[in-house]
């Protein structure tokens, strides 16, 4: 498996975790979801939020790419986050509408990569406004490892209150190769 595949493979997995994390998060009250319960970002809907905020951010920085990859065009009118804990929303549907269009412009735009794309330098300010320059692909990776990280937070949240996710292992999306 390359790279390209490699990216398009955890493309796919963050869409189908953040729709098992979403419709379980469903099930529950709202007050439930915004309950402070001493994580990071304080609730399953701090996290989840933090989880549309740091890809809003991320795939705004990725619109200075030099190959300027359509996909990210989706973008061009949503206000960057203002902070890494600020609310975009405040209710679960509303956001989750959000994290489907950021989820079908992360699948779009790892259709677009050429491999050469991956190695280029990417030039971007972090949130304290310092500038940064590293290589594209690893910034991809950092996406989807940000993404993991905080669905393990979310999803252990929603196990606290009693919702169980299911399956959340990316073993489950690998195609079974019969043996040689």
């Amino acid at each position: 498996m390359d790279r390209l595949e490699q990216l398009a493979l955890q493309a796919s997995y963050n869409q189908w975790m953040n729709d098992k994390l979403y419709q379980t998060a469903a099930r529950l009250p709202e007050a439930a979801l915004q309950r402070g319960m001493g994580a990071f970002f304080g609730s399953v809907f701090g996290t989840l939020n933090h989880i549309v905020v740091g890809d809003t951010l991320w795939l705004q920085r990725y619109r200075q790419h030099p190959a300027g990859f359509p996909a990210l065009h989706a973008l061009q009118d949503i206000t960057q986050p203002a902070s890494l804990n600020g609310l975009l929303f405040d209710n679960l549907a509303a956001l989750y509408t959000r994290r489907q269009l950021l989820d079908q412009v992360i699948i779009q735009l790892c259709a677009q990569l050429q491999d050469r794309d991956l190695d280029q330098p990417l030039a971007y300010h972090n949130t304290r406004g310092v500038a940064q320059c590293k290589n594209f692909h690893a910034l991809l990776l950092h996406l989807f490892n940000h993404q993991t990280h905080h669905r393990g937070q979310a999803t252990t949240l929603l196990s606290q209150l009693g919702e169980d996710v299911g399956i959340t292992d990316l073993i489950a999306l690998i195609d079974d190769i019969p043996p040689a």
